[in-house]
């Protein structure tokens, strides 16, 4: 098992074509993200719940961030964030992390597939959002 899987295989997972986006719901899963990892794989983001900001410290790599509203939109995305960096959505409510260069693939997958709005909705509905 490669670090990456061991890290997010835990978590809920949705998929659409060949993009799999993991829910870090919980503390544990928020906190650990993908700091440390050496790499992500393509067609593969993190979703991080309840969120308008994120850092990359303690990244090893570039990330393409999607920023979602509510109602699990989007509404912006950052591309190619290198390590050690800060970044804020005030319109976000929660954003997808992946490996430079995705940012255009998660999308299209948040916006084709049938739970493209249900990432914010599955907080909402457990009172988190």
């Amino acid at each position: 098992m490669t670090p990456w899987e061991e890290r997010l295989g835990d978590l809920p997972c949705h998929r659409h074509a060949d993009v799999a986006v993991y829910r870090a719901e919980t503390l544990a899963a928020r906190t650990k993200g993908l700091a440390g990892l050496d790499e992500l794989p393509d067609g593969v983001a993190l979703w991080i719940a309840r969120t308008r900001s994120v850092h990359s410290f303690g990244m090893r790599f570039a990330l393409d961030l999607v920023w979602l509203d509510a109602k699990g939109a989007v509404v912006r995305v950052d591309r190619s964030v290198p390590p050690r960096r800060n970044r804020l959505c005030r319109r976000a409510r929660s954003l997808c992390e992946a490996s430079a260069g995705q940012a255009d693939r998660v999308v299209a997958a948040i916006e084709a597939a049938p739970w493209g709005s249900e990432l914010t909705a599955g907080a909402r509905a457990a009172g988190a959002g």
